[in-house]
């Protein structure tokens, strides 16, 4: 199991968090911290070990994707650190606060003021118009009308609902709806986002404008945002770091390029190994130290990209980020990765 180590400068952490469902939870945990499995601890007390002493630290600004398949515990993971159900045992911090030792008073103001939420069913009311779905939260904050009319009509026009302000969810067709749910989440200027896939329902052409509109904010907006899918490319084309949880446990880690080129268990490289690495992975990814060439590249620019351009020219490219040099492409580097492939 690979954890990433909880940072005194997390926007949120959580750690040794564990979430056991039945009636002996602290026995199962005792037994599975002796090296029991997950499978012997639900013989031997009847609970189910649904997340197993996950550790993660997550950056101000960060994109930080959870990734597994159905029963892997990636759903009770992110209820947990919302708080939306209890830990077992463990603890969440959020911007460096003991998010799990909160009494109802002050977890209420932290989950209004601080967290958004948007999930898989958009849970919008029907009865309410679009701009009221997505000034619920300033209406339960007692923000006056005009001010959360004012800041509904900006949040709906960054995800691009303008001229939808004032019809009914039914109205709208599911991409809008989420839309909807995602102006609602934005509505309140949150610090921190909880995605539990929110995409999942739609279909594929309005998944992938979904997820395009999802950067385009980020790029913008900066929010800390921790991210539950069970689609692998979903998880690398959204996140900066992805963990891969199995059986309620993180078995790694890591970059999108990290988890490709370093699968740190077999059940890490099933999901890389049919991944196009040069469509895939980026300048970045690939570069080496130096970078003093006329000729320039963007550092998420695709190494599929770059195969045309070192094929014309073998003289390396410098890669480039906010306009500095930050290192080099060159034949080797991309023939190396392509060697891989």
């Amino acid at each position: 199991m690979t954890d990433t180590a909880p940072s005194n400068q997390a926007a949120l952490s959580a750690e040794h968090v564990w979430k056991v469902f039945g009636a002996k939870p602290e026995r199962a945990v005792e037994l599975a911290e002796s090296g029991e499995s997950r499978a012997d601890v639900l013989e031997a007390t009847g609970c189910t070990i649904a997340v197993r002493d996950v550790s993660f630290a997550v950056e101000p600004g960060e994109t930080f994707v959870v990734m597994g398949l159905s029963g892997s515990g990636k759903s009770t993971l992110i209820r947990c650190v919302a708080r939306l159900i209890e830990t077992t045992k463990g603890t969440v911090h959020v911007d460096g606060e003991d998010f799990t030792a909160m009494g109802a008073n002050e977890l209420r103001e932290v989950r209004r003021k601080k967290l958004s939420m948007v999930f898989q069913h958009f849970g919008l009311f029907s009865h309410r118009r679009v701009i009221d779905n997505a000034c619920y939260g300033l209406e339960i904050q007692g923000v006056p009308k005009v001010e959360r009319y004012e800041r509904a009509l900006e949040t709906l026009a960054v995800v691009g609902l303008s001229g939808y302000e004032y019809h009914y969810p039914q109205q709208l067709s599911g991409g809008m709806q989420q839309r909807v749910g995602l102006a609602r989440a934005l509505c309140v200027d949150p610090e921190i986002l909880f995605f539990d896939e929110p995409f999942s329902a739609l279909d594929p052409l309005i998944r992938r404008d979904m997820q395009d509109e999802l950067i385009r904010l980020q790029q913008s907006m900066k929010r800390t945002i921790v991210f539950i899918t069970h689609d692998f490319a979903e998880a690398i084309k959204l996140g900066d770091r992805i963990a891969i949880m199995k059986d309620g446990a993180f078995d790694q880690v890591g970059t999108a390029a990290e988890l490709i080129r370093n699968p740190a268990t077999a059940y890490v490289r099933e999901f890389t190994e049919d991944i196009p690495k040069a469509k895939v992975l980026t300048a970045r990814d690939i570069m080496t130290p130096g970078g003093d060439s006329t000729r320039r590249v963007e550092s998420n620019a695709t190494v599929y990209s770059l195969v045309p351009l070192l094929l014309n020219d073998p003289t390396p490219i410098a890669v480039t980020k906010d306009g500095f040099v930050i290192g080099q492409v060159d034949r080797e580097s991309v023939a190396t990765l392509m060697d891989e492939a």
